[in-house]
């Protein structure tokens, strides 16, 4: 009777073993793995390319307005900050631009839940006015603003040459930032997870805070970001509404222009690098409130 045999195994060739082992059981070599943090010949050039668009448009300009302020020494920020009339236009333009963004964190979510959420006649052009503030060049939205709420408003409402035309202004130029930062979040947010919650019990209540704000948080605090920066900067809009009355509506930038037309470049130099470190701080202080917030959702 013939006998059937195992074939014969290879050296290292123990049961058991991995098939793709080499000899002595040591794994085979695979394609060497690419370098961690390293860079091919296209993306060094395009790294390249983006740095040096961005110090020609960014890093340069602002190293020069700093180099600017510098040159008068320490004495430039102590004139810029004990000026009643600069410290007034900085405390408004702060302060204004800080409310604009905390109602814009929640109407411009609230707008945007809407224009994905819902369907209504006329949401395609809701969706198109949302746009614009962004299109309008900012005089022509004072324009706008100054004939609906100015002397001769046919709303009979006269806020002109008055801080709530500055907090109106601000509002204005910044409401799409948040609506156009959280939409499209919206729009590829799952309803599954929000129908799975409700059919274990969760209420609407708990779902709102416990999945979709939690999701939307991110989004919310870039575009509260953007609207403070876009509300401290704001220019166009002011000088037609607010009137720029020293110590009572007169806000930063129209500031900065008056040291400028007054041949002060260094005091209008320290002033808008103050400016760039209220911008920043107040970037980092969102972005840091937004992580944490995230996280205990």
């Amino acid at each position: 009777m013939t006998t059937l045999t195992a074939p014969a195994r290879g050296p290292g060739a123990a049961a058991g073993a991995d098939p793709g082992a080499g000899p002595k059981g040591r794994p085979a070599r695979g394609r060497r793995a690419a370098r961690s943090g390293g860079l091919d010949r296209t993306s060094a050039i395009g790294l390249g390319v983006a740095m040096v668009w961005m110090s020609i448009l960014v890093f340069i300009p602002l190293a020069a307005v700093i180099v600017k302020a510098s040159g008068g020494g320490l004495d430039t920020y102590l004139h810029t900050f004990t000026n009643p009339q600069t410290f007034a236009a900085l405390r408004l333009t702060v302060v204004t631009s800080f409310l604009a963004t905390v109602i814009n964190m929640v109407m411009g979510t609230i707008i945007a839940w809407v224009l994905v959420r819902d369907r209504f006649w006329g949401k395609r052009i809701v969706d198109v006015i949302i746009d614009i503030p962004f299109a309008l060049p900012t005089i022509v939205a004072g324009l706008v603003l100054l004939a609906l709420y100015g002397p001769s408003s046919p709303l009979g409402v006269d806020v002109s040459n008055s801080r709530k035309a500055v907090f109106l202004a601000i509002l204005f130029v910044t409401l799409p930032f948040v609506v156009r930062t959280v939409q499209p979040v919206l729009e590829e947010m799952e309803r599954d997870v929000e129908e799975a919650a409700a059919s274990l019990g969760a209420s609407g209540f708990t779902t709102l805070r416990r999945i979709i704000i939690p999701t939307l948080v991110p989004a919310i605090f870039a575009g509260a970001a953007l609207s403070f920066a876009r509300g401290i900067s704001e220019y166009g809009a002011m000088v037609l509404l607010s009137g720029n009355l020293p110590n009572r509506t007169e806000v930063v930038s129209v500031r900065v222009l008056s040291y400028l037309e007054g041949g002060n470049p260094e005091d209008a130099a320290a002033l808008a690098t103050v400016m760039l470190v209220v911008a920043v701080l107040a970037i980092v202080t969102l972005d840091i409130v937004q992580r944490k917030v995230a996280s205990r959702g």
